[in-house]
């Protein structure tokens, strides 16, 4: 559905400047941005995103995954086909690598946020998270389905490349309550190369969410000769611990997809060489998932009692008592309510 888009300005002979993700674009009358999805139509600027999903499933809010944002709960996740990054190892590449630049959207279908909003309530989920693909590109609709989403008393969650503007970020605030950011690596040239990119906006995206009290949790895929360098997996941990030591990061296992396959699964050993990493850094909590029991547990940084326990994308138990450790009464950070 063609949209009237936000945050962009008019520029000289009928170009348009859109001011949503980090790239910028400027795209002239008739062109797209480089997300396929906004365009210039005759001097203004829309999105063909609004109102269209791709996708719409009830997940476990742990699929995110988002750990220490209310835990064991169900949140409706939905999507609108199209994203502003080109990884050529994108796992969801079938819906995120569609563009209406080009005509290749197929199998979306109509939700309006009002719809969307009262599937989250006959599903009993607690929040709407706007996923699968960059939740960026359609931001208009995830702001409509968001106001609404708070009114009912929703919570509404982000699953993010985090290259939006510090302005996207900010005009979201009364109603983005968490963000699962993707920081791919912590090199320039691997964004440029493989996202098409730039490093900067995303660690920008991840502190000023920090700032405006945004519950932050951060996911990397480890991939083997692209990221994961014991200097470079040293810089990522760093990075987050240095905007908060409370946020979780999540180290995720690579396997081929897509279009890239210059890489074997990502060793076991690798994954932990990350997580012990992510400890020398002062991380309280780091994440392995779906590669072995327990290793997606949440500890207490204080005492090490298990106080939720994991089985995949399931709580099998909560030991929380008013967010806090029941055997020695540290505070765990996050939104168990």
């Amino acid at each position: 559905m063609i949209h009237e888009a936000s945050h962009w300005l008019p520029d000289e002979r009928g170009t348009v400047v859109c001011g949503l993700c980090g790239h910028r674009c400027r795209i002239k009358r008739g062109d797209f941005g480089v997300c396929g999805v906004r365009k210039n139509l005759e001097g203004r600027l829309v999105t063909c995103a609004y109102g269209e999903v791709i996708a719409a499933h009830v997940d476990p809010i742990e699929k995110k995954p988002l750990y220490h944002f209310q835990p064991g709960s169900r949140s409706l996740s939905i999507a609108a086909a199209g994203c502003n990054f080109r990884c050529p190892f994108c796992q969801n590449w079938e819906i995120s690598q569609l563009r209406h630049a080009d005509g290749s959207v197929r199998g979306s279908r109509p939700l309006p946020p009002e719809e969307a909003v009262r599937m989250a309530e006959a599903s009993n989920c607690r929040s709407v998270s706007y996923t699968y693909t960059e939740p960026t590109i359609f931001f208009e609709y995830a702001a409509d389905c968001g106001l609404l989403a708070k009114r009912a008393g929703l919570a509404n969650v982000f699953v993010t490349n985090g290259y939006m503007t510090a302005e996207a970020l900010e005009a979201a605030r009364p109603w983005l309550d968490a963000c699962n950011v993707d920081l791919k690596a912590f090199r320039e040239e691997t964004y440029k190369r493989i996202c098409g990119a730039r490093l900067e906006p995303v660690l920008e995206s991840i502190r000023l969410m920090a700032r405006l009290g945004i519950w932050v949790e951060v996911t990397t895929l480890v991939v083997p000769g692209l990221n994961d360098g014991t200097d470079e997996l040293h810089d990522i941990a760093r990075f987050i611990a240095g905007v908060g030591a409370e946020i979780p990061w999540h180290i995720s296992r690579y396997h081929p997809d897509y279009k890239y396959d210059e890489a074997p699964p990502t060793p076991l050993e690798t994954l932990k060489k990350a997580a012990s990493i992510g400890a020398e850094e002062g991380l309280r909590f780091v994440y392995i998932g779906n590669v072995a029991a327990g290793a997606d547990d949440t500890l207490c940084p204080s005492c090490r009692a298990t106080l939720i326990k994991r089985s995949g994308f399931s709580v099998s138990a909560d030991r929380l008592r008013d967010g806090r450790c029941p055997r020695c009464g540290a505070a765990i950070p996050g939104v168990f309510f």
